[in-house]
């Protein structure tokens, strides 16, 4: 999977619309309509944290950590 279609499945699997997303993140709304569309490449490493993020707040919300307990 390209990294375009990586970084709009993560937004899109938060529920957020662009610009929610962009705000959380603190992310200029053309750099990440650039990304989802392949036009600027997203580091690697940006991508990773995004995704640690989101998966944080998932656990947040279920109450749960890391581990699963």
């Amino acid at each position: 999977m390209e990294i375009k279609d990586q970084v709009r499945g993560l937004r899109e699997s938060t529920g957020m619309n662009r610009k929610e997303f962009c705000a959380y993140f603190g992310i200029p709304y053309r750099t990440m309509t650039e990304w989802e569309l392949g036009h600027r490449k997203l580091p690697d490493y940006v991508l990773r944290m995004m995704k640690y993020q989101v998966k944080m707040e998932k656990l947040d919300k279920q109450g749960g950590t890391v581990d699963g307990t």
